[in-house]
């Protein structure tokens, strides 16, 4: 009951909480590893209305607003977009290396190799994620998921594009010995561990704050306040930043976001302005070895500084911070939740049945997926322009639709769609 071992609603809510063991999640092969993340989707729209639910309790207010929680589920559904056209780049490169230069090879249903994978990965995350602060290149792709002002479950699921075709180097050394079977079980794992961990709802676990990832330690990795910057990178388990340096407990209230907000809901931009910034600050700094110190040096560094930059550059917090949220009429916002609803059933109707449509439907469907969310973005930004976009992307849908390119993930809503 409930499908094939690993997917049953029961260990797929576990999946989340990396509470599956061994004997329930160890497979010969890849194909037979389940694609937990995308099974996971109904337990992150369920949780996420839980959060609300409690936090209203709580504090009398919602955990998030409507324009930043559209935006950070836009960035995660730009970021699974390429995952529908070719297979993920961690895996290919992990089952080449696998396939061509193992030095042996570990038991693929042992307990002691699924918990050394579950501590090998954890650990390539933490010294991946700690270079994606520390290295520019890196950090433009990283900021991405920290350009939110808001901290929830929404801001879980804001990711990069890009992010993922740099951080596959840093698992290639397991590949020599861990099977790739155990690799992808454990990838998915410890990305859905970090979910329920954006969240303002919980406050402390106690003594399993000394080893575990936990909501309170990830806020302070989200703050932009001077104690937060550059500390708590573990995904799973915190015992590397205890261990290297970089551990920070909760101290003073946080103020989530980067130190330079973006101002933006748009997600194109979102994902494409920390490239231009590079390449703009590339040119104009002079001097060879100062341009490859603007790509591969921190963030904060300049001509003179030193590798991370100066502490006290950093902006001080007052408290008095407001989140960027530009007066946009509510109707606008009700349209634009409306529409992005739509949106997300075709993105999950896609990912149902991509092993079945035309390349050139899928196509189709991603492209308007992103004129859509970018539509959206500056919708809730008010600009301009938006009003003319919107209306060619309605066209566009109705086009589309007549002619049988999209359809509903539930059947009952096609006329509910055309209106």
């Amino acid at each position: 009951a409930g499908g094939p071992r690993g997917t049953a609603p029961g260990q797929q809510l576990r999946a989340l909480f990396y509470a599956l063991g061994p004997g329930e999640s160890s497979f010969r092969t890849v194909e037979e590893v389940p694609d937990y993340v995308e099974k996971s989707i109904p337990f992150f729209i369920t949780f996420i209305g839980l959060e609300f639910a409690v936090s209203w309790i709580q504090k009398r207010k919602l955990p998030g607003r409507i324009n930043d929680g559209i935006s950070s589920l836009s960035l995660g559904i730009l970021s699974r977009l390429p995952d529908v056209l070719f297979r993920s780049i961690e895996l290919i490169s992990y089952i080449y290396v696998w396939n061509n230069y193992r030095l042996f090879e570990l038991p693929w249903d042992s307990p002691w190799t699924w918990y050394l994978t579950l501590l090998g990965v954890d650990f390539a995350y933490y010294c991946f994620h700690r270079m994606s602060h520390e290295v520019n290149i890196l950090w433009a792709a990283h900021q991405v998921h920290h350009s939110s002002e808001d901290y929830n479950l929404f801001t879980a699921l804001r990711q990069s594009v890009l992010q993922k075709y740099t951080s596959w180097m840093f698992n290639l050394p397991m590949a020599l010995f861990i099977p790739p079977s155990v690799f992808a079980v454990h990838l998915q794992f410890n990305l859905l561990y970090q979910f329920w961990i954006h969240t303002e709802v919980i406050t402390k676990l106690g003594p399993l704050e000394w080893i575990l990832n936990t909501p309170s330690h990830h806020r302070v990795h989200h703050g932009r306040n001077p104690y937060c910057i550059d500390k708590n990178y573990g995904g799973t388990l915190i015992i590397w930043d205890r261990i290297f340096g970089t551990f920070e407990a909760e101290d003073a209230k946080v103020v989530y976001g980067l130190t330079h907000p973006v101002n933006s809901f748009d997600p194109i931009m979102l994902q494409l302005r920390p490239l231009a910034h590079i390449w703009n600050t590339f040119w104009a700094t002079p001097g060879f070895c100062n341009k490859l110190s603007v790509i591969f040096k921190g963030p904060g560094w300049g001509p003179g500084k030193p590798r991370l930059g100066l502490p006290e550059e950093i902006p001080v917090i007052t408290g008095k911070e407001v989140p960027f949220n530009p007066h946009v009429p509510a109707y606008l916002n009700f349209y634009a939740f409306v529409h992005f609803a739509v949106i997300l059933d075709l993105y999950v109707e896609l990912l149902a049945s991509m092993t079945i449509l035309s390349q050139g439907t899928v196509l189709l469907r991603i492209g308007f997926i992103i004129l859509s969310l970018a539509s959206f973005g500056l919708l809730m930004e008010n600009k301009s322009k938006a009003g003319i976009l919107e209306v060619i992307r309605c066209l566009v849908f109705i086009g589309a639709y007549k002619l049988g390119c999209f359809r509903s993930h539930y059947s009952f809503l096609g006329y509910a769609y055309e209106v």
